[in-house]
């Protein structure tokens, strides 16, 4: 096969999350453990940082990442789902995995997969840590999927673990409480391995600390420890000082990710990577923090983070979905001066969509659209949906086409935000 075929296969014969749903989870590590066995368990051949959490895992992947090629590190970093490129997921100091090594990994792979059907997400996991382990990367950042104990990444015995919040999502998958949620993110919780938790919540903070003694884990909240003054966006920058025990640490921060939630996700990186300095073998230097939390988007390649995709109007699009996500997606929205906003909005269908619309500005006019994948909620059911809230718009038969509309009607001094879904963002961008 070719790259296109291989493509073709991985997305067409194999359970895909992004395109079926839960029935694409697989609720124990066998297939996982059963390929990179046949690989000679690449995931032992490098060290790790292990992240999870419903929100921000992603850009505290990337921010840690960025930080450790900053300092010159060789870093692999692991993250899903992808926007335009599948190869996304899989980078070496930022840069995708070569096309033939995609195609040679599924070529030499095949007539197993055939024989255990394992997931796509199980098999871009083996392949990830293959490519890892043969470019002999010093050091990689491993993001879960979902979850964490049944996560297919959860193979691997890493340096640090990094939990970043936790709020009601995959419920049907990982528990109806934020008690059960964290138990499942918990799992990624090692014997004797430092973790970082992003945000201390009354509701998970026991859990947390619970697994943490009983695995000997020394365990450490990012938000006790350090916490963000002075923030301001200038120059399409998130601009930021740090203090820990009222004593300034980091002055001036700046980071290329200028949502205003990054704050809790740099405090989250900082965090761990005080640890990663202070109890191991790699050492981050000032300077490398600075240069890394600026240069996030041009060292890694992350995109749909309160990313500006033009202005006169400006149009801005974000990959928040769920109810935590929407709410600091709000909070910036009331923070970009604009005279009258305009949404183009679609979500999947197994999310908690009366949650998330009950949280969407009224003032607003609505482009509502389907993203193109099976899971995708028709544009007229969330119009629907949408119109008990008092939240009023168009039904249109794409993103693009919503798109399109939104930008045609607004004016120099409007506001476009494009959102609701991952896969919604993929298509605009």
């Amino acid at each position: 096969m070719n790259y296109q075929q291989t493509l073709d296969f991985l997305y067409s014969k194999l359970p895909m999350f992004t395109r079926v749903g839960a029935s694409a989870f697989k609720k124990d590590l066998t297939n996982t453990i059963l390929l990179c066995e046949a690989i000679d368990n690449p995931q032992g051949k490098f060290t790790s940082i292990h992240v999870a959490g419903t929100n921000g895992k992603g850009s505290t992947s990337h921010m840690l990442a960025a930080v450790l090629q900053a300092q010159g590190y060789k870093t692999g970093l692991y993250t899903s789902p992808h926007l335009k490129d599948f190869r996304e997921r899989i980078r070496i100091n930022g840069k995708m995995m070569p096309k033939q090594d995609v195609v040679d990994f599924v070529a030499a792979q095949q007539s197993l997969m055939e024989e255990i059907q394992p997931s796509f997400f199980e098999v871009t996991v083996a392949m990830a840590f293959d490519h890892f382990a043969k470019n002999k990367v010093d050091i990689a950042v491993i993001e879960v999927g979902l979850g964490g104990r049944l996560d297919s990444t959860n193979i691997i015995n890493p340096l640090i673990s990094v939990i970043t919040n936790i709020s009601l999502d995959h419920t049907n998958m990982l528990g109806n409480t934020i008690e059960e949620i964290a138990g499942e993110k918990a799992g990624i919780i090692k014997a004797s391995t430092p973790v970082i938790i992003g945000e201390t919540q009354k509701k998970s903070a026991d859990v947390f600390i619970g697994k943490a003694s009983k695995m000997q884990a020394p365990i450490i909240f990012a938000d006790q420890i350090l916490k963000a003054e002075d923030l301001e966006l200038k120059n399409n920058l998130l601009l930021l000082s740090v203090f820990q025990d009222g004593i300034i640490k980091y002055k001036n921060l700046h980071s290329d990710l200028t949502g205003i939630y990054q704050q809790k996700n740099i405090l989250t990186v900082l965090a761990a990577l005080n640890v990663l300095d202070q109890k191991t073998e790699f050492k981050i230097d000032e300077k490398s923090i600075f240069k890394g939390l600026r240069n996030v988007k041009k060292l890694t390649g992350l995109q749909g983070r309160w990313q500006t995709l033009q202005t006169n109007p400006l149009v801005i699009c974000d990959t928040g979905h769920n109810e935590a996500g929407i709410t600091e997606v709000i909070k910036n929205i009331n923070q970009t001066p604009y005279e009258k906003l305009h949404i183009v909005f679609g979500m999947v269908n197994d999310k908690d969509i009366k949650k998330v619309l009950s949280l969407m500005p009224k003032e607003a006019t609505y482009y509502f659209c389907k993203p193109d994948l099976e899971r995708g909620l028709s544009a007229a059911e969330l119009a629907t949906q949408a119109s008990a809230f008092n939240l009023v718009g168009e039904i249109y038969p794409s993103v693009l086409a919503a798109k399109d509309t939104a930008i045609k009607n607004a004016a120099s001094n409007d506001l476009v935000y494009i959102g609701g879904s991952t896969f919604v963002v993929a298509e605009a961008i």
